[in-house]
This record gives C-alpha cells, sequence and structure tokens, in this order.
C-alpha cells in the first residue's frame, strides 16, 4: 500500500480538493482508496455525504491513530491512503508526514502562499520524507504561472529538473467546485474537460513518483529558490 499526505502551512491551498481528486483518479486507475481526514473542518467527509457511491472510503482520523490506522488499511487490501490535513502546524500533520509515503504540498502561485510552505518543507525534510509541490488554483490565462514555473526550472538544481515540482499545474475553474457540491470528483462531473484532464495527468505524476525511489537527500532545495519565484510572481 502507498500513503500520500496533502499538508501545507497555508489554509486555502485547495488540499481536500485535491485529495478528492486524486482519490478518485487513483480509483478509476484500479485502486482501492481509502482517505483518512484529519482536518477537523471536514470537507472531505461533507463531501463524501453528498456522494451516492460508496467509495472512496473516507473516514476520520485523529493524529493518535495514523500510526496504527494506517497499516490496519494495508492489512485490510486498501493499496492508496490519501491523508487530508488542516492548514497550520499541528500533531496531525507531524503524524500525516510520519507515516506518509510521498508528501505533497499544494500551493498557489502567489508570494504569501510560497513563503508559507517553508515550515512544511521544514517538518518534511526533519522526517526524511519524499515530497513534491503542487501548484494549485492557477490562473486559467496569466503569466504568473509561467513566470513561477520558471523560476523553479531555470538551472539544473530546480524543483522541476529534481522530480519535486508536480506537472501539470492544476487551474482554477468552476467545475472542480461543481463537481464538489454534486458529490463527485471532476473526473466524474466533467470527463472531457481541461480539469478532468489535469487530475489524471496529476495522479499519473503522483504514481510514477511514488513507484520510483529517488533518495530523499537528492532533493536540494536552494535557499535563493523562494526568492526567485517571489520575485518571478
Amino acid at each position: 500500500m502507498h500513503t500520500i499526505a496533502l499538508v501545507s502551512q497555508k489554509g486555502g491551498s485547495g488540499k481536500s480538493t485535491l485529495a478528492i481528486g486524486l482519490a478518485v483518479a487513483a480509483m478509476q486507475h484500479g485502486h482501492k482508496v481509502c482517505v483518512l481526514e484529519a482536518d477537523p473542518q471536514g470537507t472531505v467527509s461533507s463531501w463524501a455525504r453528498r456522494r451516492a457511491h460508496a467509495e472512496p472510503v473516507v473516514e476520520p482520523v485523529s493524529a493518535d491513530a495514523l500510526d496504527y490506522k494506517v497499516p490496519f488499511l494495508d492489512r485490510c487490501g486498501v493499496t492508496l491512503a490519501i491523508i487530508d490535513t488542516a492548514g497550520g502546524h499541528s500533531a496531525d500533520t507531524e503524524a500525516a508526514i510520519r507515516v506518509a509515503d510521498l508528501c505533497l504540498i499544494p500551493s498557489r502561485p502567489s508570494p504569501a502562499d510560497i513563503e508559507a510552505t517553508a515550515p512544511t518543507l521544514a517538518a518534511i525534510r526533519a522526517n526524511d520524507k519524499p515530497f513534491a509541490f503542487v501548484l494549485n488554483q492557477t490562473p486559467v490565462r496569466s503569466t504568473r504561472v509561467n513566470n513561477a514555473a520558471a523560476a523553479l526550472s531555470e538551472d539544473a538544481t530546480s524543483l522541476n529538473n529534481l522530480g519535486v515540482l508536480a506537472l501539470p499545474y492544476i487551474a482554477l475553474r468552476n467545475d472542480q467546485q461543481d463537481a464538489l457540491g454534486a458529490g463527485l470528483a471532476v473526473t466524474e462531473y466533467a470527463l472531457e474537460g481541461k480539469s478532468a484532464d489535469e487530475i489524471r495527468n496529476l495522479w499519473q505524476w503522483v504514481w510514477r513518483k511514488l513507484t520510483v525511489t529517488v533518495p530523499v537527500q537528492d532533493h536540494v532545495f536552494p535557499a535563493n529558490q523562494q526568492t526567485e519565484l517571489r520575485a518571478a510572481i
């Protein structure tokens, strides 16, 4: 079984929407998926109550339960667990990072959001966990995203070249929110839409990341990277 944790210091980065999208895309790829909700706000649980389908299973979970819940799911035949966490740093976030095989850090392409990833990244590194950034809720048409991507990809030690900047970037579109309101993921709500394509491709990127081992120490994050990104945005 593989375990993904969506973690970010800043609230509103779209962790829950990404958790739902990736969970359903993984199901459509043949996985048995459980979403563990460590966010007291309960966005994924509310979505599950609107949903007509029994899967993916959504279970609220506390920090002290994660250490035994993840192995239990593995014994039950679950092939992918996705942990949705609250914004900020908490015991739940630390526990989610500790049990994860891969940590995804969603961030909007704005200076405040990029700056807010620093404590999360420090916690991930302290636990020696693989990670990737996801540029999320990006404008559909804007030079901001291209500038941000260019700043992260301009040399041999860039996040993009190291495989820790997830692709594609996820644009902010109405069908994402409309799908959530209907108890669906965007890959169920608008199958041929651009948002559905982005989520499916993001899942394929994440799956490759999960199944190809990259030593954590090779993830170099230059100290000037955030400065360059903020300047580009």
